[in-house]
């Protein structure tokens, strides 16, 4: 959408579509043209913004005033701040850059044909204004602005699906363990929904006190399950040195003895935790 006139002609009609209907389906996002880098005056690309390009929320609050029931299927190739959507819509299915599949792949996702199971694997911030924003920050790296949540839109690893889990009986054993050990993480998902579905379920770890700064979290491993209505699985995670060491300030990678949070949930921010120590031994 570009000119004023013609995007309000277009919006008309696709209101009158709605009104026609049971149900709206609405495409948005970009392509190649505004979601790129530019690297010359002659190959813009950059935007200092990640809201929607044009008067795409104009369409989404017009077509929600006709009263029908929504879905916003997104069509982008990295995160974008869509408040007003988030907060309007009961459902959003990002698709990114599905390619030629595309209309396959969502057919059979509205339509209940596939339960759909995916996370995000990068951090949707509310605005700009949050950039950077990822997950395994560094623990002072987060500063908030006055009227707004310091918290993103959506998380790393949010994902949700047409049926529940649930997470119970998280433990670690042994608990205790030497730098060069290895333990098991164990926990039980259970599907408490009405319908079968996969879950993805991943496992983070944080050092709690270490010779450098570490992240509060790093995602560390995860396993995609499949549950029919009512079943349960008890999922298992090995954690080698490997998941536990760091490159230290003479960029040797090293496991230092300590206690490290053992996060095992559905996003990184929704999660079970135990604890686990390292001993010098």
């Amino acid at each position: 959408m570009s000119d004023p006139a013609e995007d309000t002609k277009l919006i008309a009609q696709a209101v009158e579509v709605a009104k026609a209907a049971d149900l709206a389906v609405l495409v948005l996002g970009g392509n190649e043209d505004t979601n790129k880098e530019g690297w010359a005056d002659s190959h813009l690309g950059d935007r200092d913004s990640l809201d929607l390009v044009g008067r795409q929320n104009d369409l989404v609050k017009a077509v929600l005033d006709t009263g029908k029931p929504t879905v916003v299927l997104l069509i982008n190739s990295g995160p974008l701040s869509i408040n007003y959507i988030a907060e309007k819509l009961p459902a959003i299915l990002e698709g990114f850059y599905l390619g030629q599949e595309t209309g396959v792949a969502v057919a059979d996702a509205l339509f209940g044909d596939y339960n759909p199971a995916g996370k995000l694997p990068v951090t949707f911030p509310r605005s700009v204004g949050q950039l950077p924003s990822y997950y395994n920050r560094k623990p002072t790296a987060r500063r908030g602005y006055l009227f707004t949540s310091k918290e993103p839109l959506f998380p790393f690893g949010f994902g949700l699906s047409y049926t529940t889990f649930a997470y119970s009986n998280l433990s670690v054993s042994p608990a205790r363990i030497g730098t060069a050990g290895q333990t098991r993480v164990s926990v039980t998902v259970t599907n408490t929904g009405k319908r079968a579905g996969d879950e993805i379920v991943q496992l983070y770890i944080h050092d709690l006190v270490s010779s450098v700064t570490r992240p509060v979290m790093e995602l560390k491993d995860f396993k995609r399950i499949s549950l029919a209505q009512g079943e349960s699985k008890t999922v298992e995670f090995v954690i080698t040195p490997d998941k536990l060491s760091f490159l230290d300030l003479n960029m040797n990678r090293i496991v230092e003895p300590g206690w490290f949070d053992i996060m095992v949930g559905t996003s990184s921010v929704k999660y079970q935790t135990a604890k686990l120590e390292v001993v010098a031994r």
